[in-house]
């Protein structure tokens, strides 16, 4: 069988993937889709970790919007991640694979503290190591969570799940002539403003030189794909 192209990586999961059709929540059929897919990955050993957003559940932009305090909101955001990050540990574990789940807000109850030399000795052992709760600071994002993490445990790439097929110049679900790009640098995402990555992340990738591939994550396999080097998204890099 062909080598994998990357063979640690982030896929960063945003929280309403998860919620699939329902827009809320958690979907069953869609997080065990998910947890197979990357049971297709450890098989070819890949290290994989993940990046789980809250979306589904809570947004702390949404909460501070309506006057909540910002800090609280994103603390509340951050939970939810964790939430997440159970639930798809479960699926995993499901599917007969060893997972861990690490903390960035201390919570042994539940799941591990974050720790970088031991999350990586997890990916070296086979296990994949979800990443909860964000960086644990309030005002950034779970994609910056992404890139931090990335840059820390030395992943080859980012995998960032979406529910389009890759990086448009405008919304495709409503300009049904917005141009797709196969292949973008860091610095037009950040000139551009292009719904890839927040700027914070988008820098950290571009400052670490870490590759970004976006890519469809409803066709399952494209995760799979995504790691052989195959061209079914956008590829952000040098």
């Amino acid at each position: 069988m062909q080598e994998p192209k990357y063979k640690r990586i982030i896929l960063k999961l945003s929280g309403e993937a998860l919620a699939g059709d329902n827009g809320y929540g958690i979907e069953h059929n869609t997080i065990t889709s998910i947890a197979r897919q990357i049971v297709e990955l450890t098989e070819i050993g890949v290290e994989v970790a993940i990046v789980v957003g809250g979306g589904n559940i809570w947004r702390g932009v949404a909460g501070s919007e309506r006057g909540m305090d910002r800090a609280t909101a994103d603390y509340m955001g951050m939970l939810a991640t964790v939430i997440n990050a159970l639930a798809l540990q479960d699926a995993l574990e499901g599917e007969d694979v060893v997972t861990r789940v690490m903390s960035a807000i201390d919570m042994q109850a539940v799941c591990e503290p974050y720790i970088r030399r031991r999350a990586i000795r997890h990916l070296e052992k086979g296990r994949v190591v979800i990443f909860a709760a964000g960086t644990g600071n309030p005002y950034f994002s779970t994609d910056t969570t992404a890139a931090l993490r990335s840059a820390e445990i030395e992943a080859d790439a980012i995998l960032m799940a979406k529910k389009v097929d890759g990086v448009y110049d405008a919304d495709p679900r409503i300009n049904p002539n917005a141009k797709k790009y196969e292949r973008l640098d860091y610095i037009d995402v950040l000139n551009q403003g292009l719904a890839v990555m927040d700027s914070t992340a988008a820098s950290l990738c571009m400052d670490n030189n870490i590759p970004i591939i976006v890519f469809n994550l409803t066709v399952e396999g494209n995760i799979l794909k995504a790691v052989m080097g195959e061209d079914i998204g956008t590829y952000v890099g040098r």
